[in-house]
């Protein structure tokens, strides 16, 4: 994949974590909420809940794929 095409889609994951991840941006990002739920203990929590969570930290875990793949790698020769 040339180098171009990486940074088109690293903008789109970018744009995608800032709008899409965070949404609904008051009062807090939904995604957060979710994470703090969990990390209390989860109770309550029921197979939507994690599918919620699943899908706004999408474009977060493309974004940090993304920005692995464009990271400048060392080969030995």
């Amino acid at each position: 994949m040339s180098s171009r095409k990486n940074v088109t889609y690293f903008l789109v994951a970018l744009i995608g974590s800032l709008t899409l991840g965070l949404a609904p941006f008051t009062p807090e990002p939904h995604v957060v909420g979710k994470w703090r739920w969990i990390l209390g203990g989860a109770k309550g929590m029921k197979f939507m809940d994690y599918f919620d969570l699943i899908l706004h930290s999408l474009p977060f875990i493309l974004l940090l794929f993304m920005t692995i793949k464009l990271l400048p790698i060392r080969r030995r020769n």
